[in-house]
């Protein structure tokens, strides 16, 4: 061997080392010395260490005290109805509106009919309109430069399966609907992976030729008329996955037994959503949320937070818990069921269908404190809302006020308490923040605000992901 030469390698290393961290900011030697001597010396870490690396860390940190059982009963409760399960899909928020539509139609009748509208149906023309949205988004915004945030938004996410209560009601009054056994759920409609990635790439390729068009001075008529074609593509993508959406069909209402009641009928679908909803939506409700980053009592609307381009952006009032909470309870009390939102993966007991702020104690596994704030949650991204589900009951101390809470979820009748999922009201006002209520239980301070002209915000905040 050279000495020489090894000499000179063993040092251009040390001095390689010793320059890899020459920012101020960064990790130094001395810097981590710092950190491994503040490491705790006590030997219950190995133990610690050997249990989380053979276990599950939410296994290990259930807190046992709350795992007794589970009291399922409830003061205030709708009639039970059928659980449905959105499979490997985003689709809750179109599950948890079509719960509450035929939940009013059920009302309506007095329970003694019941219907199922098809999921698939209006995810066609979601997926459909939503390509549009980014179509006439990125023409719209064709002259900013590729790197302007409102274009990066378009690209980023041109076409997704979450949504809101909003799109179920722009849908629905525009295309109508149809009964689940009509248009029946498809291997993409409920596994939309493949599907929306292969949509989404020809949605890129086709908004970076819009952009062209635009840049060479082309006509809008052209470029409406390329659109058009675009759109004729990603139609027959959609018709070949979800298939094509039903125009006719002949149906009968069946009782509770499945008897039928009267003759069968010929329906389009906006004729059978007259039929069933009985007429529109829009107008009809408010949508209530808790963000207590902003002003209460204070109207905002989410802009390009929508389903179709002509559509209704996702508008809401800001309210405390305790307004939504009372909200809820006056429609609950009156058999009517809500459309809900929540940060669903927070505490979250699985298995068993409960959430509750206590259910696991993961500070002490870790020895440190979790304390952020929901305001400080929701400004660091840390919580928002994830899945919606339907409200479907609560439970009233003798003061009348909320101990409990239950929701129809939509991951089959299987899961958690047959399919419903029991929260705790604590757990509610850490992780509720959106709520659908019908205008005549909404007190009139309340309805005043919501006619406020509403601030509008941009949908890269942090609270404003979509409900899958």
């Amino acid at each position: 061997m050279n000495t020489r030469y090894s000499v000179l390698g063993f040092c251009l290393a040390l001095s390689l080392v010793a320059g890899a961290q020459t920012n101020s900011g960064g990790i130094s030697a001395d810097m981590l010395r710092q950190i491994e001597k503040a490491q705790p010396a006590s030997s219950s870490d190995k133990a610690i260490f050997n249990a989380m690396a053979s276990n599950n860390i939410d296994d290990l940190s259930k807190n046992f005290r709350n795992q007794g059982p589970i009291d399922t009963y409830f003061s205030v409760e709708t009639p039970k109805q059928s659980i449905h399960d959105q499979k490997s899909s985003g689709r809750c928020w179109m599950f948890s509106g079509l719960n509450v539509l035929r939940s009013n139609f059920a009302k309506i009748h007095g329970d003694s009919i019941s219907v199922e509208f098809s999921q698939d149906y209006l995810f066609f023309y979601d997926q459909l309109e939503k390509s549009n949205l980014f179509l006439q988004g990125v023409i719209d915004n064709a002259k900013k430069p590729i790197e302007d945030e409102r274009v990066r938004f378009f690209f980023k996410s041109p076409l997704n399966d979450g949504g809101t209560f909003c799109g179920v009601a722009d849908l629905a009054e525009k295309y109508g609907l149809v009964p689940k056994n009509v248009q029946p759920e498809t291997f993409s409609a409920e596994n939309t992976r493949i599907m929306s990635r292969l949509v989404t790439s020809k949605l890129r390729e086709y908004g970076l030729e819009l952009r062209k068009m635009v840049a060479d001075g082309k006509s809008q008529k052209a470029i409406q008329a390329r659109k058009i074609e675009m759109l004729s593509l990603v139609y027959r993508m959609l018709s070949l996955t979800l298939g094509a959406p039903v125009k006719e069909f002949t149906y009968t209402f069946k009782d509770k037994n499945g008897k039928a009641i009267g003759t069968p009928k010929t329906y389009t679908p906006q004729a059978f959503y007259y039929e069933t909803v009985g007429g529109p939506l829009n107008g009809t409700f408010i949508m209530a949320m808790n963000d207590p980053r902003r002003p209460y009592y204070q109207t905002y609307e989410v802009e390009y937070d929508r389903h179709t381009y002509d559509g209704h952006n996702w508008k809401y009032v800001n309210l405390p818990v305790e307004d939504i909470a009372q909200m809820a309870i006056a429609s609950l009390k009156d058999g009517r069921k809500l459309y809900s939102s929540y940060d669903v993966g927070k505490q979250l007991d699985r298995k068993r269908g409960y959430l509750d702020t206590d259910n696991f104690d993961y500070g002490t596994l870790f020895g440190t404190t979790f304390p952020m704030t929901k305001a400080e949650r929701i400004s660091t991204f840390d919580s928002g809302s994830t899945h919606a589900m339907t409200l479907t009951a609560v439970d009233l101390d003798a003061d009348g006020k909320p101990t409990k809470w239950k929701v129809e979820n939509s991951w089959g009748a299987d899961s958690g308490q047959k399919g419903c999922m029991i929260m705790t009201h604590r757990w509610f006002g850490e992780y509720m923040f959106r709520l659908v209520v019908d205008k005549k239980y909404v007190p009139e301070k309340i309805l005043k605000a919501e006619q406020q002209k509403p601030i509008m915000i941009m949908p890269e905040d942090p609270l404003f992901g979509e409900d899958n």
